[in-house]
């Protein structure tokens, strides 16, 4: 006997494939994804050529941060833009800079001290779940880290769920298919993809800034009770 359709079990979300030689062999709505830059790339995070050749002021200006915000940067690294971002927010606001690696986290406390960043809180997450409040959040940042996450769905609608109705999320991510982008191509996405994979949850595309040397900022809200 057929089971009735309501029983039958639903498609993987995930797929395995030939692992290429930046990827970890698995298949999200079309895309691998790209493996891990390890804590022992830390360093490529806080070169001096990055304000130049990634320019973070426009990426900061795209954000549009006021003081006061609850922010959190989700991949934070060496918290180079975590840092960058409770300035902005100033005294009265609050970082979450959520790091899944123990060692990364560590260098991200080190940064931190170095800076007397106070307003920025770390956080050691999971592959699946950032360890945030719920509906806490006035925006939550991914910054070159989305295309990474290995599991991508169950950790999106983690960090959507830290976010307030009304608040906003912001992928920042190094473009797709473009020559001049000095970047492997697992590391890269197109917006296309990222609207793709932010549409089954419940966010709603805002804008997409392009004018960055490498990257693309596509900000998404998050739908109203929902």
């Amino acid at each position: 006997m057929a089971l009735p359709a309501a029983a039958a079990e639903s498609p993987p979300r995930y797929a395995k494939i030939p692992a290429s030689p930046d990827g970890i062999g698995k298949l999200y709505m079309g895309r691998e994804i790209a493996q891990v830059m390890s804590f022992h790339g830390a360093p490529w995070l806080e070169r001096a050529e990055r304000a130049q050749e990634e320019r973070p002021d426009l990426v900061l200006a795209a954000l549009d941060i006021k003081p006061g915000m609850v922010i959190a940067d989700i991949g934070a690294g060496t918290g180079y833009y975590a840092r960058r971002m409770a300035r902005r927010t100033g005294s009265k606001g609050t970082v979450y800079a959520v790091e899944a690696q123990p060692e990364m986290k560590a260098l991200l406390e080190k940064h931190l001290a170095r800076h007397l960043s106070t307003n920025v809180k770390a956080i050691l997450g999971t592959a699946t779940d950032p360890r945030l409040p719920e509906a806490s959040l006035d925006l939550a940042v991914m910054v070159d880290v989305y295309h990474e996450l290995e599991f991508p769905y169950e950790m999106l609608a983690a960090i959507v769920r830290a976010v307030k109705p009304g608040g906003q999320l912001a992928f920042v991510e190094f473009r797709a298919n473009d020559p001049a982008v000095p970047i492997k191509a697992l590391h890269t996405m197109t917006e296309e993809q990222v609207r793709k994979e932010a549409a089954v949850h419940p966010l709603e595309w805002v804008k997409t800034v392009r004018e960055l040397p490498w990257q693309h900022v596509v900000i998404f809200r998050k739908t109203a009770g929902r």
